[in-house]
């Protein structure tokens, strides 16, 4: 490891505030807002909107990221998806050149601090409390859909990260 190079959010101890059972959520959002934050320097926006192989665009990935945190966390709270949320659905993945890469990084820092404070504030005797997901309004539980959007998170990640790294040698 470099001398450097922090260890991973989850190695550098609990989190002051973060109630105990939700630290490993904590730990992963920051984990992938760190490393969305040193793979995206200096990706160029003109291939924000590019596709490999069909798959999906590094600009779908940045607005899924943002809009999923948002939507678990708006469910987690016992509410449904407003209009706002619904037309950002609508939009994730539609090429619109008016976005920048640092633009949609910055939506998905603010979402993730937004999740950070929604979790210090959550009661954890509320975690086992059953909510409902979506217009079909299936169950969950409050852990369950912030556990889930820890992992969703992690896995657009690690696509996102495949796509740069490939977009990025097609430049070189």
């Amino acid at each position: 490891m470099a001398k450097d190079k922090l260890p991973e959010v989850w190695l550098r101890g609990p989190l002051t505030g973060m109630p105990a059972l939700l630290q490993p959520v904590a730990h992963a959002l920051l984990q992938a807002r760190e490393e969305l934050n040193e793979l995206m320097t200096s990706f160029p926006d003109v291939l924000l909107w590019e596709k490999v192989a069909g798959m999906a665009s590094v600009g779908f990935h940045l607005q899924h990221l943002t809009g999923v945190l948002d939507r678990l966390f708006t469910y987690a709270k016992g509410e449904q998806l407003n209009a706002r949320q619904l037309d950002y659905l609508a939009q994730e993945g539609k090429v619109n050149d008016a976005l920048t890469s640092n633009y949609l990084l910055s939506q998905f820092n603010l979402q993730v601090d937004a999740a950070l404070q929604q979790l210090e504030q959550t009661d954890s005797n509320t975690l086992i409390q059953v909510r409902e997901v979506g217009r079909g309004k299936v169950p969950s539980t409050v852990i369950g859909l912030y556990v889930h959007s820890a992992e969703h998170t992690m896995r657009h990640l690690g696509q996102l990260l495949v796509t740069v790294k490939v977009l990025s040698r097609l430049l070189h």
